[in-house]
Parts: structure tokens; C-alpha cells; sequence
């Protein structure tokens, strides 16, 4: 019996459950706001990068350290094991956006367009104004030869960030006026 109890409480984070995300839209709705007045691309940088702290921030410890730990194995090209490490995170927060997110940029990096889109599709649904979302979709799009679906979801990217780096997509390999 004494063994059963510690194996209980080993057992216990596996139950756990991922808090909601929270809500970080007047928060977002702030810095899209000072995107919008920046007047330089090098001003909402500093926004976009306050973005991603937000976005970065997850629900409770427990799904910081995964997801933490996907980046940090990413960064030196561990694919799979970034992989694991957001595939655990997606399993114990399904409604944390970034946690798909950063599975699709690792599905992207070794090409796999599919699974990157799929990934997309639903980091798009918990936060549809999540511009590495939008810029990631466009990309994957992009490498898939869907350019004509890449263009909206660019073109949305930017009506929140005039100032993204991917704006030249659109006049370079979309040929779209900007």
C-alpha cells in the first residue's frame, strides 16, 4: 500500500488539467493600436515583440516548461524531440494557441506543409489575429504552390502589421501590388 501512494502522486500531474488560456485581447488590441501609429518599421518591432511575450506566455507552469523546452530543442535543431515536447503540450492545453503554433514552424522546418497548415489551421481558430500564425500560413501556402490562398491571409497579416517583413511577398513572388 505505501508504494501505491507515491505512485499515485507521481501519477497525478498526467491528470491534471491546462487552466484556459488567458484572455490577452485588450492587451493585444493595445499593441495593434501602437502597430498602427509606430511610423517605422524599427517602433513596431518593439510591439510586435511585446506580441510575442503575450503569445509566448503559457496557461500555468506546467505548460511553460513544455513549451519552454520545444523551443529550447528547436533552437539546436532537435526537431523531433520539439516535436514531442508540443505534441505533450497540444495534449494537456488543446486550447493554447501557440502551443500548435510553434508545431507547425517544426513541421514546416522539415517540410512538412500538411501537417504545418493543419497545425495553422487551428492556432488560426484559437487566435485569428496571432500574426506568426498568418505569416506562417501564408508561407506554408506559399511552399505548397497555393499562392492564390496565400494572398488573403497575408494581405490580414498585414492590415494588423503594415510593417512585417513578409509585406515584400506580395510584390515579389505573389506579384500583388502592396
Amino acid at each position: 500500500m505505501r508504494i501505491l501512494i507515491p505512485l499515485a502522486l507521481l501519477a497525478a500531474p498526467a491528470f491534471a488539467q491546462c487552466p484556459p488560456s488567458p484572455d490577452i485581447a485588450a492587451e493585444e488590441d493595445a499593441l495593434f493600436a501602437e502597430i498602427a501609429e509606430a511610423g517605422s518599421p524599427m517602433t513596431a518591432r518593439e510591439m510586435s515583440d511585446d506580441l510575442w511575450r503575450l503569445w509566448t506566455q503559457a496557461p500555468d507552469e506546467a505548460a511553460q516548461e513544455m513549451l519552454d523546452e520545444a523551443m529550447r530543442r528547436a533552437r539546436v535543431s532537435d526537431l523531433l524531440g520539439a516535436r514531442e515536447s508540443l505534441t505533450d503540450l497540444i495534449a494537456y492545453c488543446p486550447d493554447y494557441a501557440e502551443g500548435w503554433n510553434q508545431r507547425a514552424f517544426v513541421a514546416f522546418r522539415v517540410q512538412d506543409y500538411e501537417a504545418a497548415l493543419a497545425d495553422l489551421d487551428r492556432a488560426e481558430k484559437l487566435n485569428p489575429r496571432h500574426l506568426g500564425v498568418l505569416t506562417g500560413k501564408a508561407l506554408t501556402l506559399i511552399n505548397m504552390g497555393r499562392e492564390a490562398e496565400a494572398v488573403p491571409v497575408l494581405r490580414a497579416a498585414l492590415a494588423l502589421n503594415p510593417y512585417l517583413s513578409e509585406r515584400a511577398l506580395l510584390d515579389g513572388i505573389l506579384g500583388q501590388d502592396i
